[in-house]
């Protein structure tokens, strides 16, 4: 099965693209840009929702779901939202079909032209807030934290399953409070949150920052990223929490009497993840034989195989092993599917991504011994039978932490630093990855080095120190380095 993927080596593209098929991740779709998200892509996806979902619950956050369809006059409300989406909006103008009088099928019925058009939502800010004037009277209804599972769609010309579709699924959070300083700790918490589910669950390092002020969302006043490395070394934006100051509130009339009796504007956030997460898992951790999944992501944690087939000892021993595993949290399959060869299975569940396999034969069990493979390192072992439930618990834990530290130290040796625009070029075009470098603070200049270089500021990072110099391409004072790379 490795065999019909491609080298990372040989075209960095396809091996993705081999990768999210031969998987089982997703599908083509019959329409255009949109992708089918087949069972073991969707079981990777459900166990973030449940990562995130216990994460935002558990900070005070409930879930709710408001409509696929924003009435084409809410994006007009806030002139920098529409602005930023207006090129990307899926419109409905009509409500209904007819057959067609010379027997072509069905068309659009001209008399059910809506009487104004409905946009298929982008992203939810505008009918949420519409909403959120008729909950928000006083501050005792704030602060107002929900947060949507859903999907949005995004007129893609140039899409790629699971990194950029024109359909996708995510999470958006809408939050409304009383004070600027509510909020901005609001959207803080948020981008903690979700640097923590990267590294810990995901296993996938990611530095923190803001955006500049061309590479915000959409009618925010402050935008806050986490972004990771992927093996070419491009950058994926895996994640944003949008102070939005009172825009919104204005543009919808949102206001609530506060302590005081006098009447204010809310202030507000909003963030999301989507499945593009999938897309960064893939890149950050698979090799040419396949998914790595880090185990808390794994849908399917340990095979059992059996060699070269199954009997009835080995079905014991199989089901024993299988139990104890399940009692401790771990999912377990027990791949005794006859038809089917042990290498072929061996190479099947590789290319998913489970963790670990264990391999139970007859003169293995002769033994009292089990033999237990990782898939990260392909490393095996055998091991004594009655240790080997303790010994897969250690390892999934060990495992973990292995596969995020690879991709920390992959990620940190393709950190580099330029202080003039031609060793920043060469980087970039000859290495790749992250390159801190100074920057005048202008939008002028941060389009001419993405003109000259195709790179673009991922972010001002949280963690860099003040570090004065001089901009590489103007030469004008700069007082912080600021994050570039080539990005999805």
């Amino acid at each position: 099965m490795a065999k019909e993927i491609t080298a990372r080596s040989e075209n960095y593209s396809q091996w993705y693209n081999d990768i999210v098929r031969k998987a089982g991740l997703a599908d083509n779709s019959p329409v255009k840009g949109c992708m089918i998200v087949k069972p073991h892509g969707f079981a990777i996806w459900e166990k973030m929702k449940a990562a995130l979902d216990s994460d935002f619950k558990r900070t005070g956050h409930v879930n709710a779901y408001f409509p696929l369809f924003i009435p084409k006059s809410f994006l007009s409300k806030e002139a920098q939202h529409v602005e930023g989406f207006a090129k990307e909006c899926a419109v409905v103008t009509h409500h209904r079909l007819m057959n067609d009088v010379n027997g072509n099928g069905v068309v659009v019925d001209p008399s059910a032209k809506l009487e104004e058009e409905l946009i298929v939502r982008p992203t939810s800010e505008t009918i949420i807030w519409d909403t959120y004037r008729n909950w928000i009277q006083s501050y005792r209804d704030l602060p107002l934290l929900i947060n949507q599972w859903a999907n949005v769609v995004r007129w893609e010309m140039r899409t790629r399953a699971f990194l950029r579709t024109t359909e996708f699924l995510w999470q958006e959070g809408h939050t409304a409070h009383a004070t600027r300083e509510e909020a901005v700790a609001e959207a803080d918490l948020i981008h903690e949150i979700y640097a923590r589910f990267a590294e810990d669950v995901m296993a996938m390092p990611v530095i923190k920052g803001k955006k500049t002020a061309n590479e915000r969302f959409a009618g925010a006043e402050e935008t806050l990223t986490i972004e990771a490395l992927m093996q070419d070394g491009k950058a994926l934006q895996a994640g944003t929490s949008h102070f939005l100051g009172q825009n919104f509130a204005r543009a919808f009339d949102v206001k609530y009497l506060n302590d005081s009796n006098k009447e204010e504007y809310v202030w507000a956030t909003s963030w999301g993840v989507s499945t593009r997460l999938v897309g960064g898992l893939i890149m950050t951790h698979a090799d040419d034989d396949g998914l790595i999944l880090p185990p808390k992501l794994a849908p399917i944690q340990v095979a059992i195989i059996p060699i070269p087939k199954p009997n009835d000892e080995i079905d014991h021993v199989a089901s024993k092993i299988k139990s104890e595993l399940e009692e401790l949290d771990i999912s377990v399959v027990y791949d005794s599917d006859a038809k089917k060869r042990p290498g072929f299975k061996f190479a099947e569940h590789e290319m998913k991504g489970v963790p670990i396999r264990i391999g139970i034969g007859k003169r293995d069990l002769e033994q009292n011994q089990i033999e237990i493979a990782r898939r990260d390192t392909k490393e095996k072992k055998l091991i004594p039978l009655d240790k080997g439930v303790g010994y897969i618990q250690n390892l999934l834990d060990e495992m973990q932490s292995d596969i995020f530290n690879k991709a920390r130290t992959y990620r940190d040796d393709h950190i580099t630093m330029a202080d003039n625009m031609e060793s920043f070029k060469e980087i970039i075009e000859d290495k790749g990855g992250f390159v801190y470098a100074h920057w005048d603070g202008t939008t002028e200049s941060e389009l001419k080095i993405k003109e000259l270089t195709k790179a673009t500021i991922r972010c001002i990072p949280n963690d860099m120190d003040s570090d004065k110099g001089s901009c590489i391409l103007t030469g004008e004072p700069s007082s912080k380095r600021v994050l570039f790379a080539k990005a999805y």
